[in-house]
């Protein structure tokens, strides 16, 4: 599994990450304090602060690298 931070701070944005992550079929978790939530999930997204950063779990067995690939504008160094 991989964490990585990421931002999600417009309407936009969600959307064209939840097309991106849904073409993998890896697990994929958003925690926001005590919430986790599946990140293919838009209405679960919305639930969320969306003005803070959020962590991105990636559940995947082999290499994540096409999926940071993917996510680069997403995540926040």
């Amino acid at each position: 599994m991989k964490t990585v931070k990421i931002s999600l701070n417009s309407i936009d944005k969600v959307k064209s990450f939840v097309n991106d992550i849904t073409k993998f079929d890896y697990d994929f978790d958003l925690v926001s304090g005590r919430y986790v939530i599946d990140a293919k999930s838009i209405m679960g997204i919305f639930s969320l602060d969306l003005s803070k950063s959020i962590d991105l779990n990636i559940h995947a067995e082999d290499s994540v690298d096409d999926v940071l690939e993917v996510l680069k504008p997403y995540i926040i160094e």
